[in-house]
């Protein structure tokens, strides 16, 4: 399997989500369980049932998140020197040259990025034409509906 690349941040909130899953939910769902099977019949026990299913779906995110801290390679941008380059993990104002519209992304990884906390994945056509450039820079990004342009106003590392 490949590297799967983080930032320090997003490995932070897998480590966070992945204890609150072995502390809390794990055993809550256990203690569910085991209140179901006190009640008798499993066969037609519907609470049993639904503690079970929700056990499996508990137990595939934790594995999930361990195979991908695993295979993670985590960037701390803070102590990159990227000489005022857009690299992975920064953060990037631009201002939209057709609206005037100014717009500040984070450019993450897949497993990170979120566009309603202005995290954008690393493979997504922005970010691709984005990474490179400096401040003073104008992305020409690629879009379904024609080229979109973008003035860089400022880089930050943070």
């Amino acid at each position: 399997m490949s590297s799967i690349p983080l930032t320090a941040r997003g490995a932070e909130e897998l480590r966070k989500e992945l204890q609150r899953l072995k502390s809390e939910e794990r055993p809550r769902i256990i203690e569910a369980i085991a209140e179901a099977r006190a009640h008798g019949d499993l066969k037609e026990n519907a609470e049993y049932h639904a503690a079970r299913e929700q056990q499996g779906f508990v137990e595939g995110r934790i594995n999930d998140i361990e195979a991908q801290l695993s295979n993670a390679q985590v960037f701390d941008v803070t102590k990159l020197n990227a000489g005022g380059k857009i690299v992975f993990g920064s953060t990037v104002d631009l201002i939209d040259e057709e609206s005037g519209k100014e717009v500040s992304y984070q450019i993450v990884g897949d497993l990170e990025a979120d566009i309603s906390k202005s995290r954008i994945s690393v493979s997504s056509p922005i970010a691709r034409a984005l990474i490179g450039k400096e401040e003073g820079d104008v992305a020409v990004v690629k879009a379904p509906g024609g080229d979109k342009e973008y003035e860089i106003v400022a880089v930050h590392y943070i």
